[in-house]
């Protein structure tokens, strides 16, 4: 039985980033071959890629997504957390308990939203319909909600202006994100550019990435745990791209674990990409046999987390222990600000 005990690590505070490098492509890149590990900066990426690979981003757009909602007198803290197919949003809700389907919300800060609340978890989840779509509806949001920021991210008074930009990755497009695909901060033009130059293919897919990801392991027990499911598309073209590339021999580097999900999600035994529209709640555990990706570009994860047992999947547990330790040693920094990984697929 795995255990989530056997995904621990000590993590000192002071490796956690709490801004980005400065440009993105300056952040520090540990390349993870088996056992070699590999010092680089992320503007060594395009030398570390062969001509006629394939880079898939995730083009979701980070939306704010913390609100204070108002049913009569009592005051309800609501964390967007994934678009549902039917138009309404599943969110986390703090004082769920209080909320009945039928209610009515308003929200602090935008008083032509509101919300009816259509069905409530046993988690803390609801499901709420909003009275707004669209341009109105991200309109709303711009006034009335704040960024979700990771909680070790300490900002006392809120996020800074810097963190609107900063937590918003080069290829974002399409709205619908609670948080940022991390791995993805890392790019600037002029790295996007060089990679171009080096015939390094490009294809984006999109998985909107939710509160869920916050959200600590329960118990001890990986095997009893569930991820929150998040709404996914890879649309005809960029599959029928990524399936080009790897019948010319190119391999495929996610860049993400939220790309490597979705991926996977929709990855044949054959190794072909299929178009995608949809939920996925993949879990991805050492024994995982990978299909979607040969290269995986991350960042440094949290001890004990869903990601860090995807990484240990993807290049081997006792690669990314090594990884992790040479990381903390040599001064690396964690997290969603933090560096990067490069990981060959064991």
């Amino acid at each position: 039985m795995l255990n989530a005990a056997d995904f621990d690590f000590l993590l000192p505070p002071e490796r956690i980033a709490q801004h980005p490098a400065r440009p993105r492509d300056a952040a520090r890149l540990l390349h993870v071959a088996g056992p070699a590990l590999h010092d680089r900066v992320m503007r060594d990426l395009p030398q570390l890629l062969r001509a006629g690979d394939i880079l898939v981003a995730n083009d979701t757009r980070v939306i704010p997504a913390q609100l204070t909602a108002r049913r009569g007198a009592a005051r309800i803290g609501i964390t967007l957390d994934r678009p549902r197919a039917d138009g309404a949003w599943h969110a986390l809700a703090r004082n769920a308990r209080r909320l009945h389907a039928g209610d009515t919300l308003h929200f602090d800060g935008a008083d032509e939203l509101s919300a009816t609340v259509i069905a409530r978890d046993d988690d803390g989840g609801v499901a709420l319909a909003f009275n707004l779509a669209g341009a109105d509806f991200a309109a709303a949001l711009a006034r009335a909600a704040a960024l979700a920021l990771p909680p070790y991210i300490a900002r006392p008074n809120g996020p800074q202006p810097d963190d609107t930009a900063d937590y918003q990755t080069i290829f974002a497009a399409r709205e619908g994100a609670v948080a940022a695909p991390t791995a993805g901060l890392h790019f600037t033009p002029a790295l996007l550019a060089a990679l171009d130059a080096a015939g390094i293919r490009r294809a984006t897919i999109t998985l909107h990435v939710g509160a869920g990801t916050f959200l600590p392991m329960r118990g001890d027990d990986v095997a009893a745990h569930r991820i929150h499911a998040e709404r996914g598309e890879i649309s005809a073209e960029a599959a029928a791209a990524i399936n080009r590339a790897r019948q010319a021999g190119g391999r495929i580097v996610a860049v993400g674990t939220t790309t490597l999900r979705l991926l996977e999600t929709a990855t044949a035994a054959d190794g072909m990409v299929h178009p995608f529209a949809g939920d996925t709640d993949l879990f991805i555990l050492p024994g995982h046999e990978f299909r979607g990706a040969d290269l995986l570009l991350s960042n440094f994860h949290l001890p004990r987390s869903t990601l860090f047992m995807l990484v240990c999947a993807f290049a081997g547990g006792a690669a990314m222990r090594a990884a992790y330790a040479h990381a903390i040693a040599g001064g690396y920094r964690f997290y969603s600000y933090g560096d990067a990984t490069l990981l060959e697929r064991q």
